[in-house]
């Protein structure tokens, strides 16, 4: 696991928290909500990061009004899928 320090002023630093454990926590939501928003983390990242599963993890991002990253294509793609398995059985 790597660690990262950033050093930021008090009044600057309330703003995510009353508590170091507090203000850590709200980082690192931030930081993995804009890495997910700019397709940099999936969902299973963002949620493994967070110790979150599947779906806390849609509670997380719902709560948050943060968008799934899923585009037509990935529809098109999933459709496709469905179709082979069905088509299986």
């Amino acid at each position: 696991m790597v660690e990262v320090t950033i050093h930021l002023p008090e009044s600057v630093a309330e703003v995510f928290g009353a508590t170091v454990e507090a203000r850590r926590q709200r980082v690192l939501e931030d930081a993995t909500i804009e890495a997910y928003r700019e397709g940099r983390l999936s969902h299973g990242q963002v949620g493994s990061l967070l110790g979150l599963d599947y779906w806390q993890t849609e509670e997380f991002f719902s709560k948050r009004g943060v968008p799934l990253n899923y585009s037509v294509a990935d529809l098109e793609a999933d459709g496709e899928t469905l179709k082979r398995a069905i088509t299986k059985k």
